[in-house]
């Protein structure tokens, strides 16, 4: 029987140059996304190498005790920046301890417990708080919060005056409304939204088969959740965190007005203190020369605390990932 030839396969030579439709939209796309990538790592590096530049003079006549001195007196020329470091750190943590547990919860409330009808107003209410510019946090602790929170702080000190380590916590130097821990409380209101909104979009995220699973086996909900959700979520949750910290450590306007603006390195948590976005902004306009060199030099302390931080969690995270994959 003889065969149609215009039914055989096409020769290359019958081709010519064409290509599958679609591979030069896939190989640009490929670039693009290539140089996006390389794009965030120059700018990241012409920002690090920029301040560091700038602040080489206060790092050359300082040395080791820019980083490692709290002493900070621009009449004398004495530039040490571990007291803002630390008050950074103190503020950062105090937010995250509030937050990261309230915000896991509006999540889950959200995700998992709310009523269908609940739903939509709760996260347009996340939202609108995501939106608030920070200057209106850090007014509303300074004409509220402020004035009451000395005689809050006096009965949190009166009541764990006697445990060891926490009456030294719960104290001031003296107790006083512009603190370390009020600084933390107006991060903390403002880094919820944040936290929710991520935490909430990786929970929604989780199969409904592994949840079903759960439940069908018996578990209860919070058993479904600390089973199936979690361990899912885990990578999203961490982002989330991270997110909320970097806007926590970078904060200027709102801590500035709340913390007092005295440098101490301190455990007492109701004590006046300072952290190095506040000082920046608050003495930056009046520095010149080695002076603004040095405030520049908190930027590049900032900067590269973050970068720790970030790297620290993501060991942190793909340690637990690879424990939870050998299990």
């Amino acid at each position: 029987m003889a065969i149609h030839s215009e039914l055989l396969p096409a020769s290359p030579e019958h081709l010519g140059d064409s290509r599958p439709p679609g591979r030069g939209v896939d190989r640009a796309f490929r670039l693009l996304a290539f140089a996006g990538g390389i794009l965030v790592l120059v700018i990241l590096a012409l920002i690090a190498y920029s301040t560091i530049s700038k602040a080489w003079p206060a790092f050359r006549d300082e040395g080791i005790d820019y980083f490692t001195s709290d002493v900070w007196d621009p009449a004398h020329a004495a530039f040490g920046t571990l007291a803002f470091s630390f008050g950074t750190l103190v503020i950062s943590v105090i937010a995250l301890v509030i937050s990261v547990p309230v915000s896991i919860g509006i999540a889950l409330f959200i995700t998992e417990v709310s009523p269908r009808w609940l739903r939509r107003p709760v996260v347009t209410l996340i939202d609108l708080l995501a939106a608030v510019p920070s200057v209106v946090y850090g007014l509303w602790g300074l004409l509220v919060l402020v004035p009451a929170l000395p005689g809050f702080y006096q009965d949190w000190h009166d009541l764990f005056a006697d445990v060891p380590v926490l009456g030294s916590v719960f104290d001031g130097n003296p107790i006083a409304g512009k603190a370390f821990m009020t600084a933390g409380l107006i991060l903390a209101v403002m880094i919820t939204p944040i936290i929710t909104a991520v935490t909430r979009e990786t929970f929604a995220t989780v199969p409904q088969a592994q949840k079903d699973a759960a439940l069908a086996m018996g578990a209860t909900r919070w058993e479904m959740i600390r089973a199936a959700v979690f361990p899912h979520s885990r990578s999203g949750m961490t982002a989330a965190i991270l997110i909320g910290l970097g806007r926590a450590m970078g904060e200027t306007i709102a801590v500035a007005l709340v913390i007092g603006s005295s440098p101490q390195i301190t455990e007492k948590l109701f004590s006046s203190g300072d952290a190095l976005p506040s000082v920046i902004v608050n003495q930056f306009g009046e520095s010149t020369g080695t002076y603004q060199a040095a405030l520049i030099g908190m930027g590049v302390v900032l900067f590269f605390l973050t970068l720790m931080i970030g790297v620290i969690a993501r060991t942190v995270l793909a340690r637990s990932e690879r424990k939870l994959g050998a299990a």
